[in-house]
């Protein structure tokens, strides 16, 4: 029979992911093979606790799950008939064609993956945003996050076995690294080939299962990761970081991190591109006379010469004083409005002058 992820948690369809965690940190602690060493039964229930989880924390695959039914689990495939494809051949297709999706494919039909002779399976690629603040991408900066992720069982090294143990032939599927499963319909007799539970896909399996992973090579943990942000990134660019997403099953490539940086408004600069504007305010006598006045630039404060006869809004620029341009030697400008400050009262003196001068300007 095929199985149900979310009894296998112990919970019902429609359960938060709050229950969710809840319940996968309760069982794997209960589960966890250094509390159970000679239980076959808890071991094997561990993993199809982990298997679960990994299907129902994402919300990708958790949805491909609930519309679809039943699997027979995370890198398996549902019994024959199962959803709507079940009792099709889908030896002769290749899951790659599908992108992103093929991974979703495989995990809920079985189809192709290892018909084309996979012999690792790479761990899954993250995605996470992290917010900064302006200032933080003029020099650049490090960020140390917490994330939880499957990572390489630090005990076999990945490998999923005990030290010293042998790979032999998997007994399941005969070293072919898949099952096939054959069922009858209305419209005839179909094959339906899926990936070897057993084995993961690889035709082999270990003499001796490492007790602390079960087998899969992998453990969920909260671990550490330090993330680079370079000077001159963009709102809404993303970085690339290799190896830290998550670990493959029994050694496989281990899945990268993509971290899409938000860079939060800053109340004194406007970004552009590489450029920065700001604004500054001057007395009208300044505007007319000519003034100097210190502007902060995102690299320290300046001295900005004003001329004689300066406009209302007339901007001006500063060469080399913006954002660093990112992976480069070189900086945007900074660009300065000025801002001319008329006063709505005047004073009798002030207003006598003010008519003097009108005279003289004829």
């Amino acid at each position: 029979m095929p199985k149900d992820l979310y009894a296998i948690l112990g919970l019902k369809r429609g359960a938060t992911k709050e229950e969710i965690k809840r319940a996968y940190r309760t069982l794997s602690k209960e589960l966890h093979p250094d509390r159970n060493k000679d239980s076959k039964e808890s071991e094997r229930r561990f993993k199809e606790v982990n298997e679960a989880y990994e299907v129902l924390s994402d919300e990708k695959k958790r949805a491909m799950y609930d519309q679809f039914g039943t699997t027979g689990g995370p890198g398996g495939a549902g019994g024959a008939g199962s959803g709507p494809f079940g009792g099709f051949d889908f030896s002769g297709f290749n899951t790659g064609d599908l992108g992103g999706l093929g991974d979703l494919f495989e995990t809920f039909f079985g189809g192709g993956g290892a018909r084309r002779g996979r012999r690792e399976q790479r761990g899954r690629d993250l995605q996470i945003e992290i917010e900064v603040a302006l200032t933080d991408v003029v020099e650049g900066i490090d960020r140390s996050l917490q994330l939880e992720r499957q990572r390489p069982c630090k005990k076999c090294g990945g490998s999923g076995a005990e030290e010293g143990t042998k790979q032999v032939t998997c007994k399941e599927c005969g070293g072919t690294g898949e099952i096939t499963r054959t069922t009858q319909s209305f419209f005839g007799t179909f094959r339906q080939a899926a990936q070897c539970e057993a084995c993961g896909g690889t035709g082999k399996t270990h003499e001796h299962p490492c007790k602390n992973c079960g087998g899969d090579g992998r453990v969920r943990s909260h671990e550490p990761v330090t993330i680079h942000i370079p000077a001159g990134m963009q709102d809404g660019q993303t970085l690339r970081v290799r190896g830290e997403g998550e670990a493959g099953v029994r050694g496989g490539a281990i899945g990268d991190l993509f971290v899409t940086v938000r860079i939060r408004p800053d109340a004194k600069f406007e970004r552009e591109g590489d450029a920065i504007r700001s604004t500054v305010t001057i007395p009208v006598t300044d505007s007319l006379l000519g003034t100097e006045v210190p502007v902060h630039t995102v690299q320290g404060s300046v001295t900005l010469r004003v001329p004689a006869g300066t406009q209302p809004g007339q901007v001006f620029r500063l060469k080399g004083k913006g954002m660093p341009v990112l992976n480069s030697s070189r900086f945007g400008d900074h660009y300065v409005t000025v801002n001319v400050e008329i006063p709505t009262k005047l004073s009798k003196a002030e207003q006598k002058l003010v008519e003097e001068w009108k005279k003289m300007r004829g």
